[in-house]
This record gives structure tokens, C-alpha cells and sequence, in this order.
């Protein structure tokens, strides 16, 4: 066969270099290798991709740079994938499949897909609003420039403001008081993350407290800028919170603008069907925090109630696994693997620290007065012990849950929740799973469980990996990839290493 008649390869365009994209090329890499695609990646930052999960990690020195890095940009490039980092896409143009950039190059595509994630939101302050940069002093903590900055104010002996009161906030100010940092937490209501924990955020915020952490609630109003630097932040009714560095952590908001520019439908994200491909197109996909699952089907079940991307790393990566094996299954002709897409009800948010840890999964807000055929819900609260539960059952399958100050018992929850489970008749048997004697009595988890809810690893191939020889944290990860992404299972792993290993030299 002559080099006129190889066949063309497809090219497939992907914009934004995060995580969820960086798995997806994971899936892509051996159709580059075969010849069968020609891969772009662009991504705004000078870094490949990287954890942002574990930014806060890397601010404060628990961590490395090098260690949460999920991609090697020269080692991609030396597979032949065309990588192109500090780049910025100005447009689509749909009519003639191209993504052009704002150096004026034009890059063809025959299936592009939008990684573009998200960007976290400026609060309107006075110093603030209108801003073109933020004055020195003041920053995110999304990325790893924010991470540097965080990083120098906590060398400096700085007291480190943190703005938002939910989990990006708390796990920020968590990781600074953790260590040395000196921090004050200011959320909005009366206590941080009380949209999801309801009355427990009180007994959170009386942990924080016992953390180290001042924590204020209040509204801001503006911040104070002294010698050309971050000073203070001004709340509501003139009360004036001191400090050397400020962090934003006021929650994030999916990047459209690229879909918005090319007349993509979007909502609080890009509109997308069950097989992530934007409505009303046959070429383009979205995938991760900028991706909106809502079809056209006015009586489609999983698209009805709210939609709106959830901002987690897990659902995220299997959006790119599911969108990584149909491509390679078509493009390649082998069968396509049965992949639908992620479970929204199984999305279970985690704070876990040391000596803070909380949870929240499913329907959380209901009244526990509330009369209603089939519906219970059970409420235990010992603020003295820092311990809150929350149990939301629909004829005896847990459809919501929260637990502060107990993680065994938040575990054994979180494992029924995801198996739709129905409780024991006697709920409060589950609360003793964290008294000494619970503890002793608690059976392990079984290797069905879920170990790793962000890539969906359970407690058997974990076990499976460490009878192989995996004697670190890191060993594990790199062959399950359990503990990539949030890192709230990394405990959890240490113990299947303890365990089996203390077996082994017992016997």
C-alpha cells in the first residue's frame, strides 16, 4: 500500500488540560500509537495536568508539585501528541470544524470535546469588583501560582484569611491551621457548610474551633489594602477582620464562554446527552465540570430535578472513561463497552481532616417533623462529643445522610446509601459504631465496598494490589489509581497495607 492510501487519521481536538481531560488522553493514548488518531491538547496553564483536589496540600508543604502531577507533557509529546500549554482558544468556528487560537493559528478538528472544567467566583467586594488582577495579597487557591502565594503568606508568619465557608474553604483553612498557620475562617449563616450539614454545621464549626481555626460568620463588604498589600476584610456592620494574606474560596462556576461563543446550548453548563455529546451537534462533547447531562427527553428520569455539573473529581473521571472507551470502540471497531452515565444519587461529599470529618450524601434538608407515607427520619446530636447523625429514609432505604465528629458510623452510612440499603429497625445501633466498643465489634468492609468514591476503587483491589506487593500509599495509587483524587480514602489505605502486613509477619 502506498503512503497515499494509509488512511487519515481522526483528529480529535480537546480543550482544557485538567484532570478529567488528562484521563480521557489516557484512553486516547493507544489510538495515537496505532496511527488512528491525531490528538491536540490545549491547555491555558504553562502545567500539565495536575490534582487540583490536593492544591491546598501543596500550599501549605503536606505535599509536592511533582507529587499530585497526572500527566507528563514531554513524555505525551514524545508519543506523538501534539501539547500545547500557556495556549488560549479564542473561538470555536463549527462551520469549518477549526479552534483558533488568540495567536492567530488555526487548529482542524473532526471531534472536539471541551474539557474547560471551571473557574472559581470573585466575590463583589469593594476593592474588588472591577478588579483586572487581584491586589497583592489576595488570591484563590485553585491553581499552583495560588498555591505558591498561600505558601509564601504561611512562611511569612501571616495571618491567612480564608473567604467561603464550604468544603474548598474548610479544607483550606484546615490544611493552614494543620501546619502552624495562624487562620480565620469567615463564611456566610450561622455556621460553614450549613446548606449540607443543617444543624450539624454547628458542631462542625465548634470543631473547626477546637482545630485552631477562628471562625467568624458575618457578610463582607470590602476589603483594606495597606501599602499596596491585602490588610483586613470588612464585614457587615463595620467590623474589620485582620490579616496578611486572603484567600477566595467562594465556591466556582463552569467555563462556557467557548460553548456560549459557537451557539452550543447551555445552561448552568454545556448541555450535553447520556453520550456527552453537546445537543444538537454531531462533532463536539463535553466532559467534567463544565458538562451539563440533560437531554431532550422531557420524560427522561435522570435528567429530571437539577442537573448542574456537581464539581466533583469522581464523576468527572468517568465522564472521561465513559467518553474515552465509545471513541476508542469506534474508532478502533471493537465492541463498545456497556458504560452509562455516573449514578448522580451516588455523589457523596467528604470533609476529612485530622480530627474533623464530615459527610453528606443524598436528600438532607428534609424536616424531621415532617409527616409524609414512608418517609423517617432520625436525628442524634451530642455537641459536648463534637458528634451529629442524620438519617433520611424512604421505606426503610436511606436516601440522605449526614454525620459530623463519627466516621465509622458515617462509613457504615455512606456504604448502605450507596447500596440503596435498607437501616436496621434500630437505627441507634449504628451510632455505637463509634464507641470503643463498636469499634472492637465492626466488621470490615468487604471487598465489594467502595474504598475510593473519586475513582471508584473498591476495598478488594486495593487488597488485591497490596497482596501484590503495592507497600505505600503511592504504590497503590499508581496501580489502582484509588487515592488520586480527593485523598480523604489515603488512611483508609494505609490500613489494608497495615493490616496485610502485620498478618504476614505475625504468621
Amino acid at each position: 500500500m502506498s503512503s497515499t492510501d494509509a488512511p487519515v487519521p481522526e483528529r480529535i481536538v480537546v480543550v482544557g488540560f485538567g484532570p478529567v481531560a488528562a484521563r480521557l488522553v489516557e484512553h486516547l493514548e493507544p489510538l495515537v500509537a496505532a496511527g488512528t488518531v491525531a490528538l491536540t491538547v490545549i491547555g491555558q496553564e504553562q502545567d500539565a495536568a495536575y490534582n487540583r483536589v490536593l492544591v491546598a496540600d501543596v500550599a501549605v508543604g503536606r505535599t509536592s508539585e511533582a507529587a499530585i502531577r497526572l500527566a507528563d507533557a514531554a513524555a505525551l509529546i514524545a508519543l506523538g501528541i501534539d501539547v500545547r500549554l500557556g495556549a488560549h482558544v479564542a473561538r470555536v468556528d463549527r462551520p469549518f470544524r477549526r479552534v483558533l487560537l488568540d495567536d492567530g493559528q488555526a487548529i482542524g478538528y473532526d471531534r472536539l470535546v471541551l474539557a474547560t472544567g471551571s473557574r472559581p467566583l470573585l466575590p463583589r467586594l469593594d476593592g474588588l469588583d472591577g478588579a483586572r488582577s487581584l491586589p497583592p495579597g489576595v488570591s484563590f487557591l485553585r491553581d499552583l501560582r495560588d498555591a505558591r502565594a498561600v505558601s509564601a503568606a504561611l512562611a511569612a508568619q501571616e495571618r491567612i484569611v480564608v473567604l467561603g465557608g464550604g468544603i474548598l474553604g474548610i479544607e483550606a483553612a484546615l490544611a493552614a491551621a494543620e501546619e502552624g498557620g495562624r487562620v480565620t475562617l469567615v463564611h456566610n449563616g450561622r455556621a460553614p457548610m450549613e446548606r449540607f450539614l443543617g444543624e450539624g454545621a454547628r458542631v462542625l464549626a465548634a470543631a473547626l474551633t477546637k482545630a485552631g481555626i477562628t471562625v467568624v460568620g458575618g457578610a463582607s463588604t470590602g476589603i483594606t489594602v495597606t501599602d499596596g498589600h491585602f490588610s483586613g476584610l470588612m464585614l457587615e456592620g463595620g467590623t474589620l477582620v485582620d490579616g496578611g494574606a486572603l484567600v477566595l474560596a467562594c465556591g466556582v462556576r463552569p467555563r462556557t464562554e467557548l460553548a456560549d461563543g459557537c451557539d452550543l446550548n447551555t445552561a448552568a453548563g454545556i448541555l450535553v446527552d447520556h453520550e456527552l455529546r453537546a445537543l444538537d451537534t454531531r462533532d463536539i462533547w463535553a466532559i467534567g465540570d463544565c458538562a451539563e447531562v440533560r437531554c431532550w427527553d422531557g420524560s427522561c428520569l435522570a435528567c429530571a430535578g437539577v442537573t448542574t455539573p456537581q464539581g466533583l473529581i469522581g464523576p468527572g473521571w468517568q465522564q472521561a472513561d465513559q467518553l474515552g472507551m465509545a471513541f476508542a470502540a469506534e474508532l478502533s471497531g471493537t465492541p463498545a463497552a456497556v458504560v452509562g452515565p455516573p449514578d448522580r444519587r451516588s455523589a457523596v461529599l467528604v470533609l476529612k481532616a485530622r480530627g474533623v470529618d464530615a459527610v453528606t450524601a443524598g436528600e438532607t434538608d428534609v424536616d424531621p417533623w415532617t409527616v409524609e407515607p414512608g418517609l423517617a427520619v432520625a436525628v442524634w446530636t451530642d455537641p459536648g462529643h463534637g458528634r451529629y447523625a442524620k438519617m433520611v429514609t424512604r421505606d426503610g432505604v436511606l436516601t440522605g445522610l449526614v454525620c459530623v465528629g463519627m466516621p465509622r458510623t458515617g462509613a457504615e452510612l455512606v456504604l448502605l446509601f450507596e447500596r440503596r440499603s435498607e437501616l436496621p429497625a434500630d437505627r441507634s445501633s449504628l451510632l455505637r459504631l463509634d464507641s470503643i466498643e463498636g469499634a472492637v465489634a465492626a466488621l470490615p468492609p468487604g471487598p465489594d465496598a467502595t474504598l475510593c468514591r473519586c475513582a471508584g476503587v473498591t476495598h478488594g483491589a486495593v487488597q488485591e494490589s497490596v497482596q501484590r506487593g503495592c507497600a505505600s500509599v503511592k504504590e497503590v495509587s499508581a496501580g489502582t489509581r484509588a487515592g488520586t483524587g480527593c485523598g480523604s480514602c489515603h488512611d483508609d489505605i494505609r490500613a489494608v497495607i497495615e493490616q496485610h502486613f502485620s498478618v504476614a509477619v505475625a504468621s
